[in-house]
């Protein structure tokens, strides 16, 4: 969805002009590869329809200020004079600062901003704005867009000014996204692949209506069995560990450490099969895969939810549907589901009304294509 008419016309009612620039930048949903970020392993995110768009025109005064439209709110600082404070202005500080101390000399900028991205629905809403912002001071300063660049500089960001301890993933998806493409990316090296949709499906975003709880603790919890586990293989991450080690040395690990190792291991190479298939047009195998990465996710990686599981059988019940998984860190949020484009809507019809049914929740469906990255849509 364009929310183009929306902030443009909010700019000219606020600042009494037409903006001179209008930039955007998508929140992703990850198609397979779950956990496997900090293992150094692959991910497959694509961008989606939904983004954070700005509306502005630069100052020359070194200030920012912006109104978010959605909350009704303003916000003003002064790039020679960052503070921490609290707030949705933090990740447009934190811009600011992880730039600035990189070496890029930025301008000030006013304008407004608005998004259709669900904050808290594990859809990274946070980097959409992060690099939403980043556009808007490359364009207003008139320097280079390198997408990996950006993409650190946006992680950094958020990891030392926010304090949200992220990977590198929504980010980089964020900053390099390819309209009908995934992104494989290799979490060690940061190398990205554009790998494309198999013609005739739509990706479909189930939000199951329920939120992440107690995510930190299980969270960190994984981290720590997954280096356990890569210790044992005296490896520097699971990535490095093959099905075949596992298969001749996962008896030699505790029950619910190797379960967990397994997730990742045979993640990783779900998630390289995923390419394979996407790049030979096969949605069958695609879907298939998703199946198996939900499963894994349930039993071996134990970060699903009743209401994941709910979603994602619901899916599967539907003849359009090819493939299904929860998405995201888990215990809550969304599910993604592989669907054949010409019955997407009757799909999501009928996936909504039966986990109403089954739950008592409404559902959040979106029906999304693959979308660029962070794009500068309008410069007079």
């Amino acid at each position: 969805m364009s929310l183009l008419p929306r902030v443009t016309a909010a700019f000219a009612e606020h600042f009494g002009a037409e903006p001179d620039v209008v930039v955007r930048a998508p929140g992703r949903v990850n198609l397979i590869g779950a956990h496997t970020d900090y293992n150094d392993g692959f991910v497959l995110p694509m961008a989606i329809e939904r983004a954070v768009w700005i509306a502005l025109r630069p100052r020359s005064d070194g200030r920012v200020r912006v109104l978010a439209l959605d909350l009704g709110e303003w916000a003003e600082f002064d790039l020679t004079d960052l503070r921490r404070e609290r707030g949705w202005a933090e990740y447009l500080k934190g811009v600011a600062w992880a730039w600035q101390e990189a070496g890029y000399a930025l301008r000030g900028w006013e304008g407004v901003l608005a998004g259709d991205v669900p904050r808290g629905a594990g859809l990274s809403s946070s980097a959409a704005l992060e690099l939403a912002t980043a556009r808007a001071f490359q364009v207003v300063s008139d320097f280079a867009w390198e997408p990996a660049t950006m993409a650190r500089l946006g992680q950094r960001a958020e990891n030392a000014w926010v304090g949200v301890r992220c990977g590198i993933m929504d980010q980089m998806i964020a900053a390099a996204g390819r309209r009908g493409h995934a992104l494989l990316i290799d979490c060690r090296s940061l190398e990205t692949q554009p790998v494309p949709l198999p013609e005739g499906v739509v990706v479909v975003i189930l939000d199951t209506a329920t939120r992440r709880g107690l995510v930190d603790s299980a969270y960190n919890e994984r981290r720590h069995q997954c280096e356990a586990a890569a210790r044992h293989f005296g490896v520097p991450a699971l990535r490095d560990v093959s099905e075949t080690d596992l298969a001749a040395r996962g008896h030699e690990l505790d029950e619910v450490i190797r379960r967990r190792a397994r997730h990742v291991i045979t993640e990783n190479a779900r998630t390289l099969a995923a390419v394979t298939a996407m790049r030979a047009g096969d949605a069958l195998t695609l879907g298939r895969l998703m199946d198996a990465s939900h499963a894994s996710l349930r039993d071996d990686f134990e970060v699903s939810s009743p209401a994941l599981d709910t979603m994602v059988t619901l899916a599967r019940a539907h003849p359009a549907c090819l493939g299904a998984r929860m998405t995201g860190a888990g215990f809550g949020g969304c599910a993604v589901a592989l669907v054949k484009a010409e019955q997407a809507d009757a799909f999501a019809a009928h996936v909504a009304a039966a986990y109403r049914a089954a739950t008592g929740l409404e559902p959040n469906i979106t029906i999304t294509q693959a979308a660029d990255g962070a794009t500068i849509v309008l410069q007079r």
